[in-house]
């Protein structure tokens, strides 16, 4: 697993229940590979957004994650509301992901991740502004 860098990204991760740091270490791990396989992106900054990890690229959308005390067994991807992202992605896969409202897709922690359809998800956000344009955002 690649170390994070950012002191206080890691220490938010520190926070959570070791059962949701593993999830949400693995939705990290998936971002930072699609990151790197994908032709445009040259390189995501970890960081922290409204206290959460977050994922930033030139030519994307910020990815935020997360957990909730007040929802313990689940955790979320949390996109940029002001986007067409969930919109899309609902639309397209409105049977296999839950959604919360226009910006997040939400985990339950017994979950099976659909990880090719989420890497398309995580795809279309790292590379927002290049395919925004497109109808169904290239999908």
């Amino acid at each position: 697993m690649c170390e994070i860098e950012n002191t206080k990204v890691a220490a938010v991760f520190e926070q959570y229940p070791i059962n949701i740091r593993k999830k949400l270490f693995c939705l990290r791990q998936l971002i930072l590979a699609i990151a790197s396989e994908t032709d445009g992106v040259d390189s995501v900054e970890e960081t922290l957004k409204w206290g959460e990890p977050s994922y930033v690229t030139k030519t994307g959308s910020t990815i935020r994650m997360g957990w909730k005390k007040s929802n313990p067994s689940q955790y979320a991807l949390y996109f940029n509301c002001n986007t067409k992202l969930v919109e899309t992605f609902r639309e397209i896969y409105s049977d296999t992901f839950i959604f919360e409202g226009n910006r997040a897709i939400v985990f339950n922690e017994d979950d099976d991740i659909f990880v090719d359809e989420l890497r398309q998800c995580i795809s279309s956000s790292l590379t927002y502004h290049t395919r925004k344009h497109l109808p169904m955002l290239g999908l």
